[in-house]
């Protein structure tokens, strides 16, 4: 971990797991850290720093020569208003690609997000990040707005829209028809569940500490799958024995990667729940199990 992880009590950490899935607000979140006193200080400093520094954590410029970056829309029926917009990347190089849908956290599309997709462009796909914001108009510009516009959607049309997406990708002009996808926290439970709904149309999928699906959905999976768990993720984590029970049965080619030591969140690099060597070993496997079985 970090150094700043090291100084930020786990009290601290917890709170902040409430924030970020929606259980309690900024101020309350703010407001019972500093509650907390650590030799006669407040936490409330703790506090403030876990929130994200989106500038800070930039790795892939916008203007990056390896990559080509715009924001496209594209038909979305059955979703939340029948259109999206997402944030499509493409390598510079000669196409076609195989392709990647990078998935959003319970916030909408911000800026890491869309600095994930220009990673996954400079490593060679064609990358597209969806907003699922952005029928109710877009990601706002912070993330406490971003999670309640996102808590406010009807949870099927969004899923929908997320599916939409990943068709749009595959059959896109510079697609090469191999579709993987990724994504992370509420984006890695979508994953999932792309995976369950997409069964042959998506090649690999690779979720970041996110909730699974039913015994029941997993016997639609088609696609290869690798996890990524944080090693103390209680929450995610209670949920793999019997995901991977259900993968058994269902002769589904998987991986599990358990991160040990790391706190959810771990591969965002915004905030100092960040592993930078976690994050970037997850990383190196999540772009080599995409060029393994995209390749064809």
């Amino acid at each position: 971990m970090t150094a700043e992880d090291k100084k930020i009590d786990q009290r601290v950490f917890d709170l902040y797991d409430e924030y970020c899935h929606g259980k309690i607000d900024r101020r309350e979140f703010l407001s019972r850290s500093a509650t907390i006193m650590i030799g006669g200080v407040s936490a409330l400093w703790m506090a403030q720093a876990l929130l994200p520094r989106y500038a800070e954590a930039q790795t892939i410029s916008f203007t990056d020569s390896r990559i080509n970056a715009t924001y496209v829309e594209y038909p979305s029926p059955g979703g939340t208003s029948g259109t999206m917009r997402g944030y499509l990347v493409e390598p510079t190089s000669e196409g076609p690609f195989p392709t990647v849908l990078v998935i959003h956290e319970n916030r909408g599309l911000n800026p890491h997000i869309e600095d994930v997709a220009r990673r996954a462009a400079a490593a060679g796909f064609l990358a597209l990040a969806p907003d699922g914001l952005s029928p109710v108009g877009g990601y706002p510009g912070n993330d406490d707005d971003g999670r309640e516009l996102q808590r406010s959607l009807e949870p099927a049309e969004l899923d929908q829209d997320m599916i939409n997406s990943a068709r749009f990708l595959k059959a896109h002009e510079l697609s090469s028809g191999q579709l993987g996808a990724t994504g992370f926290c509420w984006g890695g439970g979508m994953t999932n569940r792309l995976a369950a709904v997409l069964g042959s149309d998506l090649q690999a999928g690779v979720p970041f500490y996110g909730a699974s699906v039913s015994a029941e959905d997993v016997a639609s999976i088609e696609a290869a799958i690798m996890i990524n768990y944080a090693g103390t993720d209680q929450r995610i984590n209670s949920m793999w024995p019997d995901y991977e029970s259900a993968l058994q049965a269902n002769n589904v080619d998987y991986t599990m990667h358990i991160y040990e030591g790391t706190l959810h969140g771990f591969h965002n690099n915004s905030t100092p729940r960040y592993n930078k060597p976690a994050a970037d070993l997850a990383w190196n496997r999540t772009v080599g199990f995409f060029r393994e079985h995209l390749a064809g």
